[in-house]
């Protein structure tokens, strides 16, 4: 499925194998050099069946021991020559694999950076996360072991091949039709094992997809009682996943059993017919011997090929998952994209609606005054987050236009919208690493008076002195743990740190106590002065404290003004206004509530 479908997109055959070959070219000095080691080890292990055919011929011809004598040391020489170029080409090679897949890691983490917020949410955590873990963990086990293995034990069989063919072409020729019944059997198993394999990724990714979403709704499921239908849904993709990988593994059992049966063919048949024609005269002992020895010696890396290209098709289906993430769209990142006239916030009859619903925003007319301080109340459902993401340009309206400066905010580039337009949500992280690492990730380049000005305005300061080491106390696992405030507050100082000119706040403060949560957004009105904020109010005190209030109801923008006139209107907000106080007589049915959307 594409990405247009609600899930990621997969690279096709051309693209993984173009993909490849530019992670070649990357590397292509240790490329070669492990190529060469393995030739040179393939070419030394060449001469210990020759040598051996040499001694039978000789024997044969009456030179006696002196023969054995005189070739043996050769043979030993040549194996230890062939230990240590092998060892040399595996060691090149297993170097080349990890930094290839230092680069596979580093693009992975580039292209699910520019993704959109919305691709995002609509193919689901659970694909992201099964690509980034499992399908790059197969990627790089091939690079590391499978890629330097197959590539030795390639040259090696193709050498072993030449060397049967430069002794007798007939030989050579039948040994090579006795693996025909090799070849069947592989074409049968690739003409089925990449869909196989594909299928069991995407299976694998709904299994993470559901764990996931259940983890994070735990509290959703519980309230509601959809603890059975979650658990449904769970046996399900368990089982779809079951089906794909009991599917591998029947390909598996058909293809190695037909491929061991086979291998003695090629050996038996240049034995019978070198026997035959060392009768009539046309081919040596020694020859025949030689022969039957690297067929034999063929058979050993011929297994190792069709090991790991069994392994291959798997880590090509892994390669393909991770590399479709190149053809996913992106926002404009170029230097072509529109810059905006000024700050000021234009929302013009805008409509929206989520797939598989109905619409959401009904024709919603807004204007929002640089530096002024917007609060957004309604009730649950009311179209406050919709709206909060449209503004933050994560989503595009349905019909009519937010603009930042004349310019649509969906159209901005990615740098360019995060210094317009900055969403902060209930959401948020604390990245392994120091308090320190933390806060550069807004603002590389700032000081540390400038990292405690930041935690200070959104009252952190205190107990991140309190750490031991202060800002280079290391956090998450491994070190010290933070509660949901301390980690909403990391947020925010961040936030505080990247200084953009608008802030668009959706129940920033939610996981705060009442106290902090005032002080934070008082503080952040002070930070930013004379830039533009737009608060989900979630405690009515951030109304109290805005410049002007828009009520939210069914999608519809229905009140807008300040807070004392809105009081004053005796509508909607203000019923609201005098239920969050305790004052609810003859409004304990008010349509608005607290929540969010």
């Amino acid at each position: 499925m594409t990405a247009g479908e609600g899930l990621l997109p997969v690279a096709d055959r051309g693209r993984v194998r173009r993909a490849a070959l530019r992670l070649v070219r990357a590397d292509g000095r240790a490329f070669g050099a492990a190529l060469l080691l393995n030739a040179l080890a393939a070419g030394a292990g060449l001469v210990g069946p020759w040598l051996v055919g040499r001694i039978v011929d000789d024997v044969r011809g009456g030179q006696g021991s002196g023969a054995v004598d005189r070739l043996a040391p050769w043979i030993l020489l040549c194996a230890l020559a062939q230990l240590l170029l092998a060892r040399w080409a595996r060691l090149v090679g297993y170097r080349f694999g990890e930094r290839t897949l230092a680069r596979v890691r580093e693009e992975y983490v580039e292209r699910v950076l520019a993704l959109p917020a919305s691709l995002v949410e609509r193919a689901g955590t659970g694909d992201l996360t099964a690509r980034g873990t499992a399908d790059v963990a197969t990627v790089g086990s091939t690079l590391r072991d499978v890629g330097p293995e197959l590539l030795v034990n390639t040259v090696q069989a193709l050498f072993v091949l030449v060397a049967v063919f430069a002794l007798d072409p007939l030989l050579g020729a039948f040994g090579l039709l006795g693996l025909t019944p090799i070849w069947l059997a592989l074409r049968w198993y690739l003409r089925r094992a990449r869909d196989g394999y594909l299928a069991e990724g995407a299976a694998t990714s709904q299994v993470a997809e559901i764990v996931a979403s259940t983890a994070a709704g735990a509290r959703t499921v519980e309230a509601f009682g959809l603890r059975e239908r979650r658990v449904a849904a769970s046996r399900d993709a368990l089982e779809e996943s079951r089906r794909t990988r009991f599917y591998t593994l029947f390909l598996r059992t058909v293809f190695f059993p037909a491929v061991e049966v086979t291998y003695t063919v090629p050996v038996v048949g240049v034995l019978l017919l070198g026997g035959w024609l060392h009768q009539r005269g046309a081919v040596g002992v020694g020859a025949v011997v030689a022969a039957a020895l690297y067929l034999r010696q063929f058979t050993e890396p011929l297994d190792q090929i069709l090991m790991r290209v069994e392994q291959l098709q798997s880590s090509s289906a892994s390669f393909a998952r991770v590399e479709g993430l190149a053809q996913a769209p992106r926002g404009e990142t170029g230097a072509g994209s529109p810059v905006p006239a000024d700050d000021l916030i234009d929302v013009r009859e805008v409509r929206y609606a989520y797939e598989r619903g109905g619409e959401v925003l009904r024709g919603v007319d807004l204007t929002v005054r640089p530096g002024e301080r917007l609060a957004v109340v309604g009730p649950s459902g009311a179209g406050k987050t919709t709206l909060s993401r449209l503004l933050a340009g994560i989503d595009r309206p349905g019909t009519g236009t937010v603009s930042v400066g004349g310019v649509p905010v969906a159209e901005l580039a990615p740098e360019l919208l995060r210094r317009q337009v900055v969403l902060v949500t209930q959401e948020h992280h604390v990245f392994l690493g120091t308090v320190r690492d933390n806060l550069l990730i807004a603002e590389p380049d700032a000081t540390d008076d400038d990292l405690w000005a930041a935690l200070a305005a959104v009252g952190a300061d205190e107990w991140v002195r309190d750490l031991p080491d202060g800002l280079d106390t290391r956090l998450g696992a491994g070190g010290r743990s933070t509660d949901g405030s301390q980690a909403q507050q990391l947020a925010l100082a961040r936030v505080v740190l990247a200084d953009p000119h608008t802030l668009i706040l959706d129940e920033a403060t939610a996981l705060l106590d009442p106290a902090t949560a005032r002080h934070a957004e008082h503080a952040l009105a002070a930070v930013l002065q004379g830039r533009t904020v737009i608060a989900i109010a979630h405690r009515l005190h951030t109304a109290h404290d805005a410049d002007r209030v828009a009520v939210m109801e069914n999608g519809r923008l229905t009140e807008l003004g300040t807070h004392e006139d809105l009081v004053t209107a005796d509508g909607a907000y203000a019923a609201l206004w005098r239920t969050w106080h305790g004052d609810t007589d003859g409004h304990a049915n008010s349509p608005v509530g607290e929540g969010p959307s």
